[in-house]
C-alpha cells in the first residue's frame, strides 16, 4: 500500500516543478533488514523508509541516501545520529537539520516546506530575525517536541529548522515524541509542541518566531 496518494504525489510533482531550485539530499538512518541489533528496535523505520521512497520518487532533485544505524558507523558519527529512524535534510553542505521518528500526519507539511527552503537555500524569517541569528556565534541545539495529530507543531518545527538553515552554529531537531517516549519523560513532555534549546530554556506551545529567538538569546545569555 502506497503511503502517499496518487493525487498527493501529483500534487507534489507540481510544487516541486515550481519551487525547486537546488538538489535536496535526504539521509536516511535506518535498521537494515538482516542488521537486527537487541535493543536498537526501530518500529517505525520500514515504514519511514518506503514515505521517503515515495517522497524522492515525486522529483529528480530530491536525492534519497539510506544507511544502517549498526553497520555505517561512520556515517552516524558524521551526522551525530542519535537514535532511529533519523533524517537528515541537507543541500551540498549539512544544515543542522534533523526529524526523528515517521514524519506522518501533520510533520508531513513541516517536511515538505522544508524540503524548498533548503532546495532555494533561503528562508521566509524576517530581516530582523535573521539579523539577529547571524550575530549568534555559540552552539545552540533545539529540541522540537511534536506528534503526528498536533496541529501547532508544524509551525514550531518549521521555525526551528529555518534558524538552523540560517545560522551553521544551530542544530534543530524535531522529535516524535510518541515514538520515543523515554526522551519524552526525561524532558516532561507533556503536551506538544514542546521546545528545549540548549537544556536550559523550554517553551510550551507555538510561538512567533521573535519569541522563539529570544528564548535562543536567552539560553546563550545562562
Amino acid at each position: 500500500m502506497a503511503f502517499i496518494s496518487e493525487k498527493d504525489r501529483n500534487y507534489l510533482r507540481d510544487v516541486f516543478t515550481r519551487e525547486l531550485v537546488n538538489n535536496v539530499r535526504l539521509v536516511f538512518f535506518t535498521q537494515k533488514l538482516g542488521l537486527f541489533v537487541p535493543g536498537v528496535e526501530c518500529e517505525y523505520c520500514r515504514e519511514t523508509g518506503e514515505l521517503l521512497k515515495e517522497l524522492s520518487e515525486t522529483s529528480d532533485k530530491i536525492k534519497l541516501e539510506v544507511y544502517d544505524f549498526i553497520s555505517d558507523e561512520e556515517m552516524v558519527k558524521r551526522y551525530g545520529i542519535e537514535r532511529i529512524p533519523a533524517i537528515v535534510i541537507a543541500g551540498e553542505e549539512d544544515y543542522g537539520i534533523r526529524f526523528y521518528g515517521i514524519p506522518s500526519g501533520y510533520e508531513f507539511s513541516s517536511l515538505i516546506e522544508t524540503i524548498i527552503d533548503v532546495s532555494k537555500r533561503e528562508t521566509k524569517l524576517s530581516k530582523e530575525v535573521k539579523e539577529r541569528l547571524a550575530r549568534i556565534d555559540k552552539d545552540v541545539v533545539i529540541q522540537v517536541f511534536v506528534t503526528p495529530t498536533c496541529p501547532y507543531c508544524p509551525r514550531m518545527i518549521h521555525t526551528a529548522y529555518q534558524f538552523a538553515l540560517e545560522n551553521k552554529y544551530i542544530t534543530a531537531k524535531g522529535i516524535e515524541v510518541i515514538e520515543f517516549p523515554q526522551l519524552g519523560n526525561y524532558y516532561n513532555v507533556s503536551g506538544v509542541p514542546k521546545t528545549v534549546i540548549n537544556d536550559k530554556e523550554e517553551i510550551v506551545g507555538a510561538v512567533p518566531e521573535s519569541v522563539f529567538l529570544e528564548s535562543i538569546e536567552k539560553a546563550l545569555e545562562e
